[in-house]
């Protein structure tokens, strides 16, 4: 059964609770019963108060797959201060939903809402939390979203938004998350961008077709805990001064056309993720910063033209893993340090390499979830332990025997020397 939330956090008096429900035409579930005139209002359905009977918090909680039961009709902008509106709602945003000009957070994340963006919410100018990420908007962002100066979170992600990103962040000196991934962005990064430098702690805009080189004025960026620029068209090489990001800890600069040379980044707090994967590096060797991190949860250079072996690489901390990818490189040597001793390691994606190991004697370590050593050298029979795992993909290697009782398909299996047994051949006898 699914929920969706109308959450009305409303710091007002008690009329603007009359003035909600006034403007309620049409309410199939009955959830505004409880409220009736000359009660008290704190203990109707949904309300809590402070002390003096002051209102805090509205919250109407639906639970059901039918669209029809959700309230209808208008919100009266006398209220003072909406902060949460989310609901399962289609057709566009209302064009006059800048009206409720108290407003200082809007959210409308996880609905189908079509159309363009309202012109009108660029008069909300008390907004400091704006999220409509989630939806079907399609369009431009309107230029007016300069006036929002007051705005410390704007996401818009999950639409299909276009059109290049305007300049308009000049005057958003307090913005701290800027979320716009997953539309169909295109162009450079705005010049605008650059004024954020004090304030922005997380950039998040994969899978999108920007394009151009990364702006060096990223280096300014202080405070910068996540840089995600994933899944577009980025070209050149990194700016050498992203070294002084020295509070960055997840970077995902992955499925661009990035050129080497990669900066050494001069990192003071611990690395969580780095990806790097598929752009156009030539490392030969995992970077000496990136051993030297004190926790590195997920590492992905898949695809960086890395030709060392696995016996050199001996991290400051093997223990702290969870994800590792290394995929589409020329690495040689065992893994077998890493998929036994890492203690929270799940995933391990190594397929496409020269690694050559028995695997047979393979004892995994118990958290391990995902293992794909396809397209290497591995030899041996395959270990009952693989039998644990949610994925396998040994497939194209040198494994030899009877298989051991698994649910994989025969596509975990395929391309080796002579493995027999469900659910590849039975063995001969």
């Amino acid at each position: 059964m699914n929920s969706s939330f109308l959450n009305l956090f409303i710091f007002a008096a008690v009329i603007f609770l009359r003035g909600f429900k006034s403007g309620i035409t049409k309410d199939p579930s009955g959830m505004l019963t409880s409220w009736k005139k000359g009660t008290d209002c704190c203990p109707r359905d949904g309300v809590s108060c402070r002390n003096s009977n002051r209102v805090v918090v509205l919250t109407l909680r639906i639970e059901s797959d039918d669209a029809g039961i959700f309230l209808s009709g208008t919100i009266s902008p006398s209220l003072a201060k909406l902060h949460t509106f989310t609901s399962r709602t289609t057709g566009p945003l209302p064009a006059n939903i800048g009206a409720l000009s108290n407003l200082d957070t809007l959210t409308v994340k996880g609905n189908r809402f079509t159309g363009p963006i309202p012109s009108s919410l660029s008069n909300l100018t008390r907004l400091n939390y704006l999220n409509l990420g989630g939806n079907l908007l399609t369009g431009a962002i309107p230029l007016g979203f300069a006036n929002l100066k007051l705005l410390s979170n704007l996401n818009l992600d999950d639409n299909r938004l276009s059109g290049t990103i305007p300049n308009i962040f000049k005057s958003m000196t307090k913005l701290r998350i800027l979320t716009l991934s997953r539309n169909r962005f295109s162009g450079k990064l705005p010049s605008s961008m650059a004024s954020l430098a004090q304030t922005l702690a997380f950039l998040e805009l994969s899978q999108n077709n920007l394009s151009g080189s990364i702006p060096s004025y990223l280096s300014r960026f202080n405070k910068l805990d996540t840089l995600d620029l994933s899944k577009n068209r980025f070209s050149g090489a990194v700016p050498k001064s992203l070294a002084k990001l020295t509070k960055i800890a997840n970077i995902n600069l992955s499925h661009n056309l990035l050129t080497d040379p990669f900066p050494v980044l001069n990192v003071t707090y611990d690395v969580l993720t780095l990806d790097l994967s598929y752009n156009i590096f030539h490392m030969e060797t995992i970077p000496e910063w990136v051993k030297s991190a004190s926790i590195l949860n997920s590492l992905k250079l898949a695809k960086c033209g890395i030709k060392m072996s696995l016996d050199d690489w001996k991290p400051r901390q093997t223990d702290l893993y969870v994800s590792i990818d290394l995929s589409e490189n020329e690495i040689s040597g065992s893994p077998v340090r890493f998929l036994e001793k890492e203690q929270q390691l799940r995933e391990f994606w190594m397929s496409g390499n020269k690694l050559r190991f028995d695997i047979g004697n393979l004892k995994l370590t118990k958290t391990l979830e995902t293992l794909d050593l396809s397209r290497n050298l591995v030899f041996g029979k395959v270990p009952a332990t693989v039998a644990g795992l949610k994925t396998l993909n040994l497939s194209q290697n040198h494994l030899c025997g009877k298989l051991p009782v698994t649910n994989f398909s025969a596509r975990a299996f395929a391309g080796n020397d002579c493995l027999c047994g469900s659910p590849l051949s039975p063995c001969k006898v």
